[in-house]
Parts: C-alpha cells; sequence; structure tokens
C-alpha cells in the first residue's frame, strides 16, 4: 500500500539517524544475513491451490518471474511446530511426540502453552548446541533458536525478553501507524462480524465471539507487530531473524485448511512477507536471504465426541476398554460390601456409578478437571495416563519408568491394541515390537519396515512414513501406545475439537514447503526439517568470520 510505502520510508530515515549515533561497529556490508519466514501450519498442496487461485499474488509472482523455487519437504512424525523448530533451529532428533505428552521418566507432563516448558525441553534437548537464530530476533515461535531478542515465543513467556519488544518499540512512528492501521481493520472485522451474526445469528453465535477475539489479535495486531518488529531489524542489519505468522493455522484449526476464511487469510500474510521483501530491496548491503517455509500441513478432521455420544477419548479409553462390563474392584482385604465409600469414589472414577451421582461427576471431572489436579484432556487412573492431543492421543502405562513393548502390553492387556484400532474414531495404534515399530490398523497388525510398510503400501511415501513412524517410536516420551484419529473407518479424526488437525501422518499433514531466493541451494531431497540446519547455521558460523573493526 501506498502509505505503508510512505511510513516505512519515513522510519528509515529515522532509522539511519539513530543508526549513525549508535555506539558499535555498524553491520559489515556484503555479508549474507539470513530471514525465515514461517508460515504456520500450509501445506504444499493448499500453497498450490493459493498459488493457482492467485490469493497469494506476490509469493506467485517472485516464483514466476523472480527465479524463486519451492523446494518440497517432507517434515516427518510428528507434524508438528515444536518437533519441526527444534530440528531444524538445533539440528537434534528431538524427544518431542506431540503438542502435549508425558516424560514417564521424569513423571511430568510437557504442554507446550504453559509456561517453562518449552523453556525446559528447549534446556534439555538443545543444550551446548548452536542455534540458527543465535543473536539475532525471533518472533512467534516455539524456541528461541538462540535468538537475544524474543517477542511471543514459548520458550520466554516466564522469563520475557524485553529487547524484542523495545526493538519494535524504537520505530515509533511505524508503531503508530500500525496502531492507527490495526484499529480501522478492527473496526472493520467488528462490523462485518455484526453483519455475519444477523445473518446467520445460529452459526456464528456458535462459533463465539472468543473466535472474533482470537482472529483480531493474531491477524491483525500480532502480524502487524511482527512485520513492524523484522522490519525495523533488517534495517539494524541483525544478523539472524526467525518469524512465524501463525494466522492460517489458527483459522484451519477453528473451519478447516482450505476453508474459504483459512484461504483468504494467506492474502494477508502474503501482504506481509511483500512488505518484508521491500524492506530487504532497501538496504541491499545487508544482503539478506529470504526463506519462505512451513512447518507442517493440515489434515480436514471431525471431533471423535461427534463418534462417541460427547464423551472424550479419555473417558472413551478408561470406561471402554481399561474397564470390564461389570466388574467390581473386589479382594481378600475388601471383599464385597465393605469399604463402600472408596469403592463408590472407584466406582465413580471409572465411570460405573449409577444414574445421577455419574453424570454429576462426569460434569465436574469434563468442565473442571482441576479439581482433581488434571489439565484438560489428560487423565490418569490405575497407573494408566491417557493424553490427547489432537489427531494424536498417548497412553502410558506409568508405573514403569521405561517404554514398554507391545509383548509386555499384551501380557497385562492382551488383545488392547487390536481393538482399539477397531473403534470407528482410531486409525493407527503404534507400539514398539522386538524388531521394530508395530502398527495395529482396523484390527489388523502389521510389523512395519521398508520392505513390508503395511497399510502405508499403496503410499508413493511409504518409504518415507515407515522411517518416520520409526523415528517417532525411537522416542522416549511417545507413548506405550501411541494412537492417530488419521485414516479411521469413519474419516480423519481429532480427539480435541478442532476441523483442521496436524501431528499424523497424512500427506496432507507430512508434506511441506520451502521457497528459496535464487541461487541458493539446499539439500535435495528434503525428508526432514534437520537437513535445514546445517544449512541456516552457516549464516551464524559467518558471523564470526566477520574481521574485526
Amino acid at each position: 500500500m501506498p502509505l505503508d510505502d510512505l511510513v516505512l520510508a519515513l522510519q528509515r530515515f529515522v532509522d539511519r539517524l539513530v543508526r549513525r549515533a549508535r555506539r558499535g561497529r555498524a553491520p559489515t556490508p556484503g555479508r549474507r544475513r539470513l530471514l525465515v519466514v514461517q508460515i504456520d501450519g500450509l501445506s504444499r498442496g493448499v500453497l498450490e491451490q493459493a498459488l493457482a487461485e492467485r490469493r497469494m499474488p506476490f509469493l506467485r509472482r517472485v516464483i514466476e518471474r523472480a527465479g524463486w523455487r519451492v523446494h518440497p519437504m517432507f517434515v516427518g512424525l510428528p507434524s508438528s511446530t515444536p518437533s519441526f523448530q527444534l530440528a531444524a533451529m538445533y539440528g537434534v532428533r528431538p524427544d518431542i511426540p506431540g503438542f502435549h505428552y508425558h516424560d514417564k521418566r521424569q513423571r511430568e507432563d510437557v504442554y507446550f502453552p504453559r509456561a517453562g516448558d518449552a523453556a525446559r525441553v528447549e534446556r534439555a534437548q538443545a543444550s551446548g548446541r548452536r542455534g540458527i537464530v543465535e543473536g539475532g530476533a525471533c518472533y512467534g515461535c516455539v524456541f528461541t533458536g538462540g535468538a537475544l531478542q524474543n517477542l511471543f515465543t514459548f520458550a520466554i513467556m516466564k522469563r520475557p525478553s524485553g529487547s524484542g519488544l523495545l526493538a519494535a518499540l524504537s520505530a515509533i512512528i511505524v508503531l503508530l501507524w500500525v496502531a492507527l492501521k490495526s484499529t480501522v481493520i478492527t473496526v472493520v472485522e467488528l462490523a462485518r462480524a455484526v453483519l455475519r451474526l444477523l445473518a446467520d445469528p445460529v452459526g456464528e453465535w456458535a462459533r463465539g465471539w472468543k473466535w472474533l477475539a482470537i482472529k483480531l489479535g493474531l491477524s491483525v495486531w500480532v502480524r502487524e507487530l511482527f512485520t513492524l518488529a523484522v522490519a525495523r531489524d533488517v534495517y539494524a542489519g541483525v544478523p539472524s531473524i526467525y518469524v512465524n505468522y501463525l494466522d492460517y493455522d489458527v483459522v484451519s484449526h477453528a473451519y478447516g485448511p482450505r476453508h474459504p476464511r483459512a484461504l483468504r487469510s494467506l492474502r494477508r500474510i502474503d501482504d506481509a512477507i511483500k512488505q518484508i521483501w521491500r524492506v530487504c530491496r532497501r538496504v541491499p548491503e545487508h544482503a539478506y536471504d529470504l526463506y519462505i517455509l512451513s512447518d507442517h500441513g493440515q489434515a480436514l478432521t471431525k471431533p471423535f465426541g461427534q463418534l462417541s455420544g460427547g464423551r472424550r477419548f479419555e473417558r472413551v479409553i478408561f470406561e471402554d476398554f481399561f474397564t470390564p462390563a461389570g466388574a467390581r474392584p473386589v479382594s481378600p482385604e475388601r471383599p464385597a460390601g465393605r469399604h463402600r465409600l472408596a469403592s463408590g469414589i472407584k466406582a465413580l472414577r471409572m465411570g460405573r456409578a449409577p444414574g445421577y451421582f455419574q453424570r454429576f461427576f462426569n460434569y465436574i471431572e469434563d468442565g473442571f478437571p482441576w479439581i482433581l489436579g488434571e489439565v484438560k484432556e489428560a487423565h490418569e487412573r490405575d497407573n494408566v495416563r491417557v493424553i490427547a492431543a489432537g489427531p494424536n492421543a498417548f497412553i502410558y502405562f506409568v508405573d514403569h519408568a521405561e517404554a514398554l513393548s507391545i509383548e509386555r502390553i499384551e501380557e497385562r492387556w492382551p488383545g488392547l491394541a487390536e481393538d482399539l484400532s477397531r473403534h470407528p474414531g482410531v486409525g493407527y495404534v503404534l507400539t514398539r515390537g522386538a524388531d521394530g515399530p508395530v502398527c495395529f490398523w482396523r484390527g489388523k497388525r502389521y510389523r512395519l519396515s521398508l520392505a513390508e510398510p503395511g497399510p502405508f503400501a499403496a503410499r508413493p511415501d511409504a518409504p518415507l512414513v515407515v522411517s518416520a513412524v520409526a523415528d517417532l517410536m525411537a522416542m522416549p516420551s511417545a507413548g506405550d501406545l501411541v494412537v492417530y484419529g488419521i485414516d479411521a473407518s469413519s474419516g480423519h479424526v481429532s480427539y480435541i475439537a478442532e476441523a483442521g488437525a496436524h501431528a499424523g501422518p497424512s500427506p496432507e499433514e507430512l508434506h511441506t514447503f520451502v521457497v528459496a531466493p535464487p541461487g541458493v541451494r539446499l539439500p535435495e531431497p528434503l525428508n526432514h526439517p534437520i537437513q535445514l540446519y546445517p544449512h541456516f547455521v552457516r549464516y551464524v558460523e559467518d558471523v564470526e568470520r566477520e574481521p574485526a573493526a
């Protein structure tokens, strides 16, 4: 937009004055600098659709006319942001089986939005490794990548870095413009929401105002602030920058990956990329290499509750698979008719109390899990812990610190994995075998190997999928049983309430891309995000080779 260009030009003039007055040497001209723009949740298939339908006109133009190249990338399992970013930022094979999981060795859950969890994982798994954003700036990510400036990054939520925000606030002219522009867009979006409510009162009210607030916060204010902060860093010659735009991922979770609202969000991200590209062009002496990539795709899913009468996955597991019909806990120390209070509580927790009492307890447990000391979508009973994390869920036998093989699981619960895989809301059930991973699918057992890809045999990417399953089941923190709702008999299923989901093995989730500028040579084929690390870390290593001023 012309007004954006005018404001950015004015900020560039002010920034040059600031740079002349600052201490220290100016950025060294000629050395290549790293700038990564991540479009969270965008699969290669949806990218191709957006380019074909001209929903991302700037990206289409640089690909068709400027020689930029789309490099296909396979992201591995789980297809999720934390796993991708740890591998790409630090060059390590992550022990991160999902967005929410349990560490049996430490006897604690890891839930990335919770303050402190991302920082603990980053310290434990990336300790001593050089990050690709070392000395740079990071925005909207799970991990810092070694950045000095961080804004809205999970790993520093408990100890936020003020430098990233101060860098943005230093560009006061543009900040005021962003505030004004975002306010106008917010008013327009609120007016549209009112019109949609009048046109479809039931549908819009069901989606709720909470969704509208999230949309305005992420798709307007946060996106504009991130773009401002990146522009300021580019002008200053920050050695490496990583920004993650969340708009598309959030809308896709709510409506589905190809919903018109999700596709419309890509136009706004395309505008932000164009603005960043223009700023890079205005300071050619800083020589930024701009990469656009995605960490995973999304699959269109139905919530598990639609198949279970509204019961959550964890409750179905305990009520239908770990509680024999009509069974009551009886032992010589606890004969029938004694300890009725304890037995009654046990019956409530096992879902076997009669009538209104059980319904009331279910309401308390489902609506207020913190009363029972639990995080939502995580439950534990009788040394069995179940965590639902998206289209993936984990079952842990927590009385053993080590991961259990299918042979040991079958000794305790014969036929459990096979029966579970027959449920209409369950696709793949993965376990560890003596000779490698084992997969149960629709009641059949498969020993996975490159020679025998089992239920993935018909897929062109079968060798990659089998290798990704092996990587996943080699993670100590993966469940003793790893359950996916992907490719269930009823279609793709998510164990939390969402229309778009990721973490699983569907082609939509696993196949993404890197758009690289002309002349850049990336590893080929890109079969895991860990392959990006040697390429990206060279930009940081070049800083050390700069001659002293």
